[in-house]
């Protein structure tokens, strides 16, 4: 199974959204762009909103039916470990491989010496094509290297292997996350996590690094760009030479988490990816769920009602909420809106507050990532949510659609 050159996770909460979303690949690929909708969604969102992974699998493939998309289309097992793979299974036919408890931590010496040994002739002055660098790579380094990732590695190939056992060689797509870690990789430690992925027989198609910066849920990025584009463009390089040294697939390419609405590297990231004539997976974060709320409001009524709700009762759960979520938002509390005000709003005031337009003087960014966290107030809201969804259906999914296609998909993919 081939995951084609351009790929999107879409995410959906409540899983209401499957035209709409696919909609706007409907749009690209008229517009001249191939790129396969994969449909994602975590077992933490799955426990909270009392849902299973075929749930996900039959959204999509109902989307796929009633629009007649005829091109690739995957359902992810977003962050999956070892321990709840295994419900992901049947449903599923990409695979996260999430091994950042496992990052940092070492390996048995026996395994970091098999390693520095199988690689030690990189130990050397290193030139990789296209980064602009000449790497200056010793054993004691290596060695680092191994202890820092090897471990990690090692959980995906155990995680792979079991996927495999079930599903069948080449019948799946596997990505490799290694984002959850304390600092940016540098070229050479990327270049030793996929020699470590290709020792381990894991023919991932994606790997996730973390890049420099911040990557918020919902809004853009916070970071400096200059530094994450010459780091991106190194990363293409450096897969691009790993792929001919290690023997891994062809067509792996990188992917961005948390990428939704990151608006100041779009730019950057298209710039590369023609240089480098190279793939990109790049994943959406809640932003489905954003626009379900943005088009509650703007419906009025019941609608704005329930929009307004869930922002009085994320604000006053805010603890509760955001901590999960600690590392990867940044709310300024001070910035909020009170109840009172919100109480006042009409649809405009409270759709332009949540929508990311930067350029609008209402929009407000604490806002809108406290309103993204909080989709579990609209899980206990219930039948009245999900009542609401059908009702004001068409509004949201015409929110939906534009979000991706033009704020997402055109910048990126169509410039």
């Amino acid at each position: 199974m081939i995951l084609p050159k351009y790929s999107m996770g879409i995410g959906d909460r409540f899983a209401h959204q499957g035209k709409a979303q696919l909609k706007a690949f409907i749009k690209a690929e008229i517009a001249g762009v191939e790129i396969a909708p994969v449909w994602n969604k975590s077992n933490r969102e799955h426990q909270i909103i009392h849902t299973a992974p075929g749930d996900v699998r039959g959204e999509a493939d109902a989307a796929v039916k009633a629009l007649g998309w005829k091109n690739p289309y995957f359902v992810d097992a977003d962050h999956i470990s070892l321990k709840n793979v295994g419900g992901f299974i049947d449903a599923s036919n990409f695979f996260t491989l999430d091994v950042a408890d496992f990052t940092g931590k070492s390996a048995d010496d026996k395994s970091i010496k098999t390693f520095v040994d199988r690689h030690g002739s990189y130990a050397r002055k290193l030139d990789i094509p296209g980064t602009g660098e000449t790497f200056d790579i010793t054993g004691e380094a290596l060695e680092k290297i191994a202890r820092k990732y090897l471990l990690a590695v090692q959980e995906a190939g155990k995680i792979y292997r079991k996927v495999e056992s079930v599903k069948g060689k080449d019948n799946f797509v596997t990505e490799v996350s290694m984002d959850e870690t304390d600092m940016p990789q540098t070229p050479v430690e990327l270049l030793f996590i996929l020699a470590a992925i290709s020792d381990e027989k894991i023919p991932a198609q994606t790997i996730a690094p973390k890049f420099t910066g911040r990557f918020n849920k919902g809004v853009d990025y916070v970071g400096n760009v200059t530094q994450f584009e010459k780091e991106f463009n190194q990363d293409l390089a450096v897969i691009a030479f790993a792929v001919k040294e290690f023997g891994l697939p062809e067509n792996l390419k990188l992917s961005v988490h948390s990428g939704s609405d990151k608006f100041s590297i779009y730019a950057p990231i298209r710039k590369a990816l023609a240089k480098h004539n190279a793939g990109l997976h790049i994943k959406t974060a809640g932003t489905t769920w954003l626009e379900e709320v943005i088009g509650l409001a703007q419906a009025g009524g019941e609608g704005l009602e329930i929009a307004k709700q869930i922002y009085i009762n994320a604000l006053g759960r805010f603890d509760e909420l955001c901590g999960p979520y600690a590392t990867v938002i940044d709310i300024k509390k001070d910035r909020l809106p009170s109840v009172e005000e919100v109480k006042k709003w009409n649809s405009a005031k409270f759709a332009e507050t949540l929508r990311h337009n930067q350029s609008c003087a209402n929009y407000n960014p604490n806002f809108r990532q406290l309103i993204h966290v909080g989709y579990k107030v609209a899980v206990e809201m219930g039948d009245r949510y999900y009542r609401a969804l059908e009702e004001y259906e068409e509004i949201i999914g015409d929110n939906v659609s534009e979000n991706i296609f033009d704020r997402h998909l055109k910048p990126v993919f169509l410039g």
